[in-house]
């Protein structure tokens, strides 16, 4: 009896916080509306101040750091792409931070060689060993630097000619301006089923959270590229740290609680690619994932020590927290089965609408902020709506490979870093190929338990649970069996970088 209790009272726990995070996405769109239209005529009118400068030495020092590790594919075209931005060239040096130990050496020294022949302020800075990853190779890059401002984009990105130029405006004036971030779009958006709905819910995130949060004075994150930094707010924040796999996380929460301010562009756009092996996103969640939890266990005791709106502070929990719906989907769908076995509910007519209405309200939620961030960035509603589902079913199907990188967080448990392969301009294989496991497995056999209660207690006192036991059913398979099939694909190399030390993850 004490058995069933508790198990009823976790489900009801499990399901309460998920209609908190499905109400969060109502909010975060509301904060995005009431404030749009005043911000983006300000940003808008911002962004035009450098034009109207000629002088060069009224443009502060900015360095562009590249940092990459065996990206053979992408190398090149980042490295061009920065130094074609059209930020005057006495005021601007790049840093290739190459980790690398295969031929992309060979591609870099030869792309670094050219520019540099032709006035290019470029260098290429590599360590002896990789000790904090991306973190340490951006840390270290600042030794050789005296620049006011570090602009920072991963080796898949390619950002404009006026990235710079647009971007830099935002600090004239605003000493106390720590970051600025662009918005990601998307290189191959249309490769496959599973990039599109990648992108729609990097759009989401993009268009609709980061703006509600940054316009709003909340908490906003460093997306780990296309941003620029004052180098001074992360100098006084402590530094890029490593003991988290989201450093970018992790520094512009310290940043913010210092008292730096933020500015989130939607405007100012960088395309970059979309993992097209599921795979490769399964390693790209990886550490976002656990990395985002690593981070609210270590970030979160420092907000409860500032003195903040409780508004703010409970908006600062959900961001850092917000994987945990992975988790607690995998445990609601582990426990239907039993909960509907024992428990028998009769409820009157009204409460049994109410509870429909809200479950209705909650799970629409998450729908209703990417149908918004896709109207504002111009794409036609009648054809994205129809990718909803393929993206519910990709969302929910990651609830385990997710699920297992938030208790492994909590548990302070140390894990390889996974790097996400680029396919770049390539056809066919890249060369790399993201690392694989069998938590493929798990999601099939977890796909067809939910099959299973949903066949059993179909029309059986579960009106409510239904849907969703399909829902998870079909996400578990779907993700599941693609997984499968991408893990068949031949490649060249196989990619799995040693585990780093506890501290060094």
């Amino acid at each position: 009896m004490v058995a069933l209790i508790i198990v009823i009272s976790l489900y009801v726990l499990c399901s309460l916080v998920l209609l908190a995070f499905g109400a969060q996405c109502y909010i975060l769109t509301y904060l995005f509306l009431r404030k749009r239209r005043q911000r983006v005529a300000f940003q808008r009118e911002a962004m035009k101040y450098y034009y109207g400068v000629t002088d060069e030495n009224q443009y502060p020092l900015v360095v562009t750091q590249l940092p990459m590790f065996n990206e053979k594919q992408v190398a090149q075209r980042v490295i061009e792409a920065a130094a074609a931005m059209d930020y005057p060239r006495s005021r601007h040096e790049i840093q290739v931070l190459d980790d690398s130990t295969d031929e992309t050496i060979g591609y870099v020294d030869e792309t670094v060689k050219s520019l540099c022949s032709r006035g290019y302020r470029v260098k290429v800075i590599r360590r002896a060993d990789r000790t904090g990853f991306k973190a340490g190779a951006l840390q270290h890059g600042l030794n050789f630097t005296d620049a006011e401002f570090v602009a920072i984009f991963d080796a898949d990105f390619v950002p404009s000619v006026d990235f710079l130029r647009r971007a830099m405006a935002f600090f004239v004036n605003r000493p106390r301006l720590g970051l600025v971030q662009g918005r990601w779009t998307h290189l191959n958006k249309n490769a496959s089923l599973i990039t599109r709905g990648q992108a729609m819910g990097i759009d989401g995130h993009f268009m609709i959270e980061q703006a509600a949060r940054s316009w709003n004075g909340l908490f906003m994150n460093f997306n780990g590229t296309a941003g620029v930094f004052r180098r001074s707010a992360i100098e006084s924040s402590g530094g890029w740290q490593h003991d988290t796999l989201t450093e970018d996380m992790d520094l512009s929460y310290r940043m913010q609680l210092a008292d730096w301010e933020t500015e989130y562009v939607p405007d100012l756009t960088v395309p970059a690619e979309i993992p097209e092996d599921i795979n490769a996103f399964k390693n790209q969640q990886f550490r976002w994932a656990k990395g985002s939890i690593q981070t609210a266990i270590k970030i979160i005791p420092m907000l409860a020590r500032k003195k903040m709106s409780r508004f703010k502070f409970l908006q600062a929990v959900l961001h850092l927290t917000h994987y945990m719906v992975h988790p607690l989907m995998l445990i609601l769908a582990m426990l239907t089965m039993p909960v509907l076995y024992f428990v028998k509910v009769n409820l009157p007519l009204a409460w049994f609408v109410g509870i429909v209405c809200c479950m209705i309200l909650a799970t629409s939620g998450p729908a209703t902020m990417y149908m918004v961030a896709q109207h504002y960035i111009g794409n036609r509603i009648r054809q994205q709506i129809l990718l909803i589902p393929a993206m519910m079913l990709i969302g929910t199907g990651l609830a385990v490979n997710n699920g297992k990188e938030v208790f492994e967080a909590l548990l302070k448990r140390a894990s390889p870093f996974y790097r996400t392969p680029k396919k770049g301009e390539s056809h066919g294989t890249t060369g790399y190929r993201p690392v694989k496991d069998l938590t493929c497995i798990i999601e099939i056999l977890i796909g067809i338990y939910c099959l299973v209660s949903f066949q059993l207690f179909l029309g059986y006192t579960n009106f409510l649970v239904s849907p969703f036991l399909m829902l998870y059913a079909s996400g578990f398979l779907f993700v599941g069996v693609i997984s499968i099939i991408h893990f068949r694909k031949p490649a060249l190399i196989d990619f799995k970088i040693k585990a780093p030390e506890a501290t060094e993850i």
